[in-house]
């Protein structure tokens, strides 16, 4: 068991929602988007979002900043997160601006706000759970695509409301965060997805 719920923690790294929540979208949606458009796309995210974000941690482990992919400690958390939020401002500015695909546009204004918001706690030195930020802002922005195209999704909705609960599961049994460090990831994830909502729905 413990095993298991160390796995789901790695598994379901937050550094892999933004390409989830991208493939989320092309596999539910209805617009007719060319297929090299679509990998276009998400060979652009994955190298951004994943593998520069991989790189970029190697590089603070080896100078010292950071300790651990999960980034235990608040301060650990500063640099990555202030790295994290100019990658997702050039995501916007280069790969998704406003005037291509206006739902992922959206939902990376509200990965940026979370981000945003966890740079702040931290500093404050409240560590909330980026795990729970990133699986429940996944959660909401596929609430919205249910409702934008108006498609029952709710098997989908309902596995990732599953990985969510494991998830929160697996960082209580690690000691990562305390209960209230997760309700605060999830509030954190899920409002700023929730707040964009007007501007595309």
């Amino acid at each position: 068991m413990d095993w298991l719920l160390r796995s789901i923690s790695f598994i379901f790294h937050p550094i892999i929602m933004p390409v989830l929540g991208t493939l989320f979208y092309f596999s539910k949606s209805p617009r007719y988007i060319p297929d090299e458009i679509i990998g276009a796309k998400l060979v652009s995210l994955s190298i951004l979002t994943i593998l520069l974000p991989i790189l970029i941690y190697f590089l603070l482990k080896t100078l010292g900043k950071t300790h651990s992919i999960y980034l235990k400690t608040p301060k650990e958390r500063i640099i990555p997160l202030v790295i994290n939020s100019i990658i997702i401002l050039l995501i916007l500015l280069r790969v998704l601006p406003s005037n291509q695909i206006i739902e992922l546009y959206y939902f990376f204004i509200g990965i940026l706000i979370s981000t945003l918001i966890c740079l702040v706690l931290a500093i404050f030195k409240f560590k909330a759970s980026i795990h729970m930020i990133a699986i429940s802002g996944l959660f909401m922005f596929a609430v919205g695509i249910s409702l934008h195209f108006g498609k029952n999704i709710n098997g989908s909705l309902a596995l990732i409301a599953l990985i969510a609960g494991a998830i929160a599961t697996s960082r209580l049994h690690l000691k990562a965060h305390t209960s209230v460090e997760l309700v605060f990831g999830v509030f954190i994830g899920l409002l700023p997805q929730l707040l964009v909502f007007s501007y595309w729905l």
